[in-house]
């Protein structure tokens, strides 16, 4: 596959938050894999029933905001981001998440997601902090 197609398999699109930029524009995502992590970070914050117009987009990891800091919510949140991820984002396969208490914050866990882009087979991990109330 040239790195042409590439590029047109994964997308470009309006960066998050929706911004203007320089020029007055809306600001766009950067291409490539930035495009894909823009995506993954959107679906991650966003909660299942905000979008009016597809209330069924987005992670359930919201429903864990007031979860005990523990086994169970970690792995509840796990399976919650695993499942947002490979419903959203066609463009990667989730190799692994993890949720890991942050030893610097009490309400914190970091969620690491390691994937791979399908079209490039690039693996890449991204950290996402997840608070509890």
């Amino acid at each position: 596959m040239s790195a042409g197609t590439d590029q047109g398999f994964l997308g470009r699109g309006w960066a998050f938050p929706v911004r203007l930029d320089q020029g007055g524009g809306i600001a766009m995502t950067g291409t490539g894999d930035e495009a894909i992590r823009q995506s993954m970070l959107t679906i991650l914050g966003t909660a299942r029933g905000e979008r009016v117009m597809r209330p069924d987009f987005g992670c359930r990891i919201h429903d864990h905001v007031f979860g005990v800091r523990d086994a169970a919510t970690a792995g509840a949140v796990v399976e919650s981001v695993r499942e947002a991820l490979v419903e959203w984002e066609p463009r990667i396969d989730v190799l692994d998440v993890y949720a890991v208490a942050d030893d610097t914050d009490p309400n914190r866990l970091l969620i690491e997601i390691n994937y791979q882009v399908r079209s490039s087979n690039s693996r890449f991990n991204l950290v996402y902090p997840f608070y509890l109330a």
